[in-house]
Parts: C-alpha cells; sequence; structure tokens
C-alpha cells in the first residue's frame, strides 16, 4: 500500500466519523443534514491532502494563514472547491488572499473592509464576507482571537454591505476562552443565533453562521450553526515544524 492509499483511507475513515457526528447532532436538533455545510480546515496539511479530501467529495475547505494558503490554493486551482479564510488578516496580506478566497469569515474591522474592496474591485472577483463576532470583547472591543465585539456588528456588516465587490453572507464566531461564555459553548453559539437573527432583519440573505469546530460541533448544530469547520477530526493531529 502506498503512502497515498494509505492516507486516503485514513482520510476517509475519519469524514465518515466526522459526517456521522453531523447527522446525528442534526437528527437530534430535528433539522435536515443538508442544512449543514462541512468546511475542512486543511492549515499545515499539503495539498496532496485537499486533493484526496475533494476527491472524498469535500467541497469547501479553509485555511488561517495566507503562507499556508496562496501555495495551496493554487496547486489545486482545478478542484471544485470553495477556498474560505478564517484566520486574523492583516491588511498587507489582503491582495493575495482575494486573488484567491471565496469567503473572508474573518471580517473584523472597517480598514479591513476597505481594503478586501478594492482588492475584490481590482481583481473583478465578488468576495463573501463573514462578521467575525468576539463574544469575549468588550461591547466595542475585539476578541483575544481576533473578532469584534457585539456593539459593533451592525455598523461593520453595514460598511460590508455597501462596499463594492463584497457580499455580506453573515456571522463568525469561534467559541471563545475567556469572558462569560468561557467553556459555554452551546450558550455562546445561541448567542450568535440570536445576532444572526438580527442581522438578517436588515439583510436578509445574510443567512451564513460559521460556528464549531472538531470538538463542539454539535453544540453549534444544535444551536442553528449553518457551517462547522472541521480540522483535526479529519486530518489528524499534525507533529508542530520546528
Amino acid at each position: 500500500m502506498t503512502d497515498l492509499q494509505g492516507r486516503k483511507e485514513e482520510l476517509a475513515s475519519n469524514l465518515a466519523a466526522v459526517e456521522e457526528r453531523i447527522s446525528e447532532a442534526c437528527a437530534a436538533a430535528g433539522r435536515k443534514r443538508e442544512d449543514v455545510t462541512l468546511i475542512v480546515v486543511t492549515k499545515t496539511y499539503p495539498a496532496s491532502d485537499v486533493r484526496i479530501l475533494s476527491g472524498l467529495g469535500v467541497r469547501h475547505v479553509a485555511e488561517n494563514r495566507d503562507q499556508d494558503a496562496a501555495p495551496k490554493a493554487a496547486e489545486c486551482a482545478d478542484l471544485p472547491l470553495t477556498w474560505h479564510f478564517v484566520g486574523q488578516l492583516q491588511t498587507n496580506k489582503v491582495r493575495s488572499v482575494a486573488s484567491y478566497a471565496d469567503l473572508v469569515q474573518s471580517v473584523d474591522r472597517a480598514k479591513l473592509v476597505t481594503a478586501l474592496s478594492k482588492e475584490a474591485e481590482r481583481s473583478e472577483r465578488e468576495l463573501g464576507c463573514l462578521i467575525q463576532v468576539a463574544l469575549d470583547a468588550q461591547e466595542d472591543g475585539r476578541g483575544e482571537r481576533g473578532g469584534v465585539g457585539l456593539g459593533g456588528v451592525e455598523e461593520l456588516a453595514a460598511r460590508v454591505a455597501e462596499a463594492p465587490g463584497l457580499r455580506l453572507d453573515g456571522l463568525m464566531t469561534v467559541a471563545p476562552l475567556a469572558g462569560v461564555y468561557a467553556g459555554r459553548q452551546q450558550a455562546a453559539f445561541e448567542r450568535l443565533m440570536d445576532l444572526s437573527t438580527a442581522l438578517r432583519a436588515a439583510h436578509p440573505a445574510a443567512n451564513m453562521v460559521s460556528a464549531g469546530m472538531s470538538s463542539d460541533l454539535e453544540q453549534a448544530v444544535t444551536a442553528g450553526a449553518t457551517h462547522v469547520r472541521v480540522g483535526t477530526a479529519v486530518l489528524g493531529v499534525r507533529p508542530r515544524l520546528g
């Protein structure tokens, strides 16, 4: 058995287990399986893994570092994939990210909206944007892992909606490690759903809710998330380089 064949079997098995978890969580919540989209976070893993995943039916992949994502996206340009950028994004990386990402899930400040809009227009692409909500931040502050405080969501969403080349798709959050929602993933994701309901009153098409990872995808599905971002449970734990 080649290494590649072995890896394919490993990924297929992991993917099936994650699929089962999502299906069971949907059934328990009275939701249809097709209402939840799996995004596989392939950070630190090679393009060969992305190629295997695509062959196994994965259609959405995510990256959180441009230096990993750009070459991988280029190498996999022939595959029918939607690329999500989910990491904290510096404005000096926007030109690169806007060239391959279909959606940026980590929009958390006005300066970033301006930069993304400029590059989307320049490259004649429409970029989907999610407002990253920081549930560990002060009302108008920023979160430990990026994101805008609850008080800043509405204004930032309006900015995205008005920006040329950008499309407001919804909200994203990472379960916070600090603050009132620390260790309370279910409550955190339910709070995000409340914010999504409020957002859709003003922007009906912005109905995407990205929440939940390998350890808490069930809580996210129960709360009503439309997208879950799973890395480790599909790809395994990769030893850190260096």
